[in-house]
Order: structure tokens, then sequence, then C-alpha cells
């Protein structure tokens, strides 16, 4: 059995929850191939090791002061490795950080180079060989990740090797030049290893015990989703929830490799699996509840708008024509609504309302704003009479006035529209008519 594990920011911040991520590999044999972050913040007054290495590098590449952040830098590597009892150096290797830094190498090279250290560290700790994510994770000369030659440059690399360290978040253009992922990549590189070597489980450890069934700022202590499908997933994070970069679900669902999210404070705790499909009953009737603040609705109504060919089209078209795009789009026989992102929609509402006056002549058309989107999912809800019913019950009870509704035909998830002011109290509604009730 082969598991990669991947281990958060969080996890990897001192010699302390290093050696909890130690014992956790230990543990399991099939814990062979280990994707680190670089170290995150140890108490909230803390800095993230990338945020310093940012820092670092534009201050050396604007030719001003950088010797006290490199140092700062410096010292929290001594201080894990001191930690941890291992006998290693990274003197020579912040040598090669600072030239490369004073010879502008590059924002991504900067940030990389926390992994990297770090990956060192790991891999010198465990006694695991140890490879650069530059030799094995490539992107073109764009930028764009190459998935097909990097999968099969890490199969031949991984074949022989039983165990290995491959550092998170970075790989390397064709000219050798370091190139990142966005925030959160170590998710990503995690999920390409457990690809590339066919991993039966891959395990993303970070400091929650998996996934929430809603956001624990709204809901105190909320239940923990035992397992959720990459549809569900995928529905929840597009609204907001966030605990896996959701690029990283890509590579591992082609192969139907399922992803245990973890805690390393907690690691007698299952966390949550992320499954393709699933016979398992689902523990409540819905799965999560997400959502985002900050959207407005255009309302269109034309008589006979259902009877012209093309009238969606045009409407949107007007979007397109000032980069704006499209939330969620519930229409009737003669009223359309678009909701778009506010901030984005702002700048050009006159030239929009215009452009569309332009384009399909509505009789009536008006805007609302500071809406905000709910998101109910959950593959429970196919199966049980009267979700909606009790979803609108529950907010009727609150006094939450519903602004808008849109259902997806799969019947995974219900879109509920609210005003901001009510963003809160009717995920707290919703939470208690469908878990709160039925613990």
């Amino acid at each position: 059995m082969k598991k990669v594990v991947k281990f958060g920011g969080s996890s990897l911040a001192s010699a302390r929850q290093f050696k909890k991520a130690g014992e956790i590999i230990r543990a399991d044999k099939a814990r062979r191939y280990v994707v680190p972050s670089a170290p995150g913040k140890r108490n909230d007054k803390d800095d993230k090791v990338t945020d310093l290495l940012y820092q670092c590098y534009d201050a050396a590449a604007e030719g001003k002061s950088y010797k006290k952040i490199l140092e700062k830098i410096q010292g929290r590597y001594e201080e894990i490795i001191q930690g941890l009892d291992v006998n290693l150096s990274l003197d020579h290797e912040f040598a090669n950080i600072e030239e490369n830094f004073l010879k502008k190498a590059g924002r991504d090279y900067a940030a990389s180079r926390g992994e990297y250290l770090n990956g060192i560290i790991m891999a010198a700790y465990l006694g695991y060989e140890f490879i650069d994510a530059a030799q094995v994770i490539f992107f073109d000369e764009d930028g764009n990740f190459e998935p097909e030659s990097t999968n099969q440059e890490l199969k031949e690399r991984l074949e022989h090797v039983e165990r290995a360290v491959i550092p998170g978040f970075y790989g390397s253009k064709h000219d050798g030049s370091i190139k990142t992922f966005s925030r959160g990549g170590s998710d990503v590189t995690g999920s390409i290893v457990a690809k590339a070597i066919h991993a039966d489980m891959y395990e993303n450890w970070t400091d929650v015990s998996g996934f929430l069934v809603a956001d624990p700022r709204i809901i105190k202590n909320p239940e923990v989703i035992e397992t959720i499908t990459y549809k569900e997933l995928r529905e929840l994070a597009y609204m907001g929830a966030s605990v896996l970069h959701e690029d990283a679900i890509f590579p591992v669902r082609k192969e139907g490799i399922p992803i245990n999210i973890r805690n390393t404070n907690r690691p007698e705790d299952k966390g949550t699996l992320i499954v393709e499909s699933t016979v398992r009953k689902p523990k409540y009737t819905i799965t999560g509840i997400a959502g985002k603040k900050g959207f407005c609705s255009i309302n269109i109504e034309k008589a006979m708008m259902n009877a012209e060919v093309g009238f969606g089209r045009k409407v949107l078209e007007v979007f397109e024509n000032y980069g704006i795009s499209f939330e969620h789009m519930p229409s009737g026989i003669d009223t359309m609504t678009v909701l778009v992102h506010q901030s984005e929609f702002e700048e050009f509402e006159q030239s929009v309302i215009a452009g569309i006056h332009r384009a399909v002549e509505p009789d009536f058309l008006e805007m609302e704003s500071d809406l905000a989107l709910v998101a109910v999912v959950g593959r429970g809800m196919k199966a049980s009479r009267g979700t909606a019913g009790r979803i609108f019950s529950a907010l009727a009870h609150a006094r939450i006035n519903v602004k808008m509704i849109d259902q997806g035909s799969s019947e995974l998830n219900i879109i509920i529209g609210v005003k901001n002011g009510d963003f809160e109290a009717a995920i707290k509604a919703i939470y208690d008519i469908f878990i709160a009730t039925e613990l």
C-alpha cells in the first residue's frame, strides 16, 4: 500500500510540529512519499516564512536593506533543526539564496525556498530521499503546468525510490527558472505525486479535522463532514469553503484516488474522506453549507421574452464585453435575473445597463445591491422529500427574506440569495434545521 502525505504550513511551523508530523509518518509504513509546505505561523503574531521570503527578496531586488529579514528566516530554520537534533547545516543553501536574490532570480524563486528548505530538513529528519520539485514538476514558458511530462518524469523518478520527500508548491520552466502554483499549491503537488505513483490514498494533514458542515466563524463547533464527493466539494469550495486548494482535486479524481483531510494536532480523528462516489449514506440530509457576500442582481423584464431566440445570449454578451462573469441566472417566462460580483460590476454598471437596453430593449430593468448567496449542498437531498420546504421554513421562522432561489437539475445543491445583513442568520437557521435538530 502506498500513501502520499502532505503537511501544511501550520503542521511544520516549529520543531514541535515537525515531531508530530514525524510520528504520524512513522506510524504507518504506507506513508512513503511526503510533500511539505513552508513553515507557517507558530502563533497569531508570527510571520509565515513565505511572506518573509517575499519581503526579503523585494528588499534585495530593490537594493534596500535585507540582511535582518534573511537572518530572521535563517533563524526559523535553525530553530527547527536544533529542536529536531538533526545533523544538518543550511549555510550553503542560504548563501545560494542570497546570491540569487541579488541576481533577481524572481519572486517565484523566492517564495519556493520555504518549501525547498523544509523538504531538506524533513528528508534528513526521516532518513528519506530528497527530490527537488524543480527536477520533476514542469511548467511551459507561459507558466502553465504540464501534467503529461510531469507525470512521466515523476513516475520514472519514483519507480525505484522506496521513500521520498518532494517539496510542495513549485516546479520549473524549460529554461530552469522556478515557477510556483498559486498560494496553497502544496496541495496540488501532493495530488500530482499521488497520481504518478498510483497511490491508494492521498492524506492532506492540516490544522483542522476535515471539512466542516459550516463556517466555524458563524456556527460554534460545527459538525465534521465524514465523507464528501468531489462534486459536493466543488460546490462548497466554489462558494467559499476552503480547506484544500481546488486544483488539487483534478489529478487524483481521474485516478479514483481518495483524499483524506486530517488534523496533525489530532491524528486520532478520522477527518474527512473525499471520494468520487460512495454508497455510504450521509449522516445528515445535507452535506454542507457555504456562501459569499458581495453580489448584486440585475433584473430584466420583457413580455414574450421566452419567444425571442437568443435573448439570454445577447444579455450575457453585454456582461462579457466588460469582462464581467455571471454567477447565477434564474429566470421566468418574462423575467431574467443576472447575479454578478458587485465589486466587478460597479465600475461598468451604467455602460452595462445601456448595453442591455440596446441589445434586448427590455420593458423594465432594476438592480439590487448588497446580496449574499448561500449554497446548501448534499447528495442526500435527492432522496429526501421536502428539503427546499424545510430550508424556506427555517428562513421564514428566522424572519429572513429570500431574494433568489436557484436549484441545479442534479438536485445536489440549492442556492439562496439573501441580503448581506441576513447572511450569518441564514446559515445558522439552515444549520439548525438540518444538523442541530438531527443530532
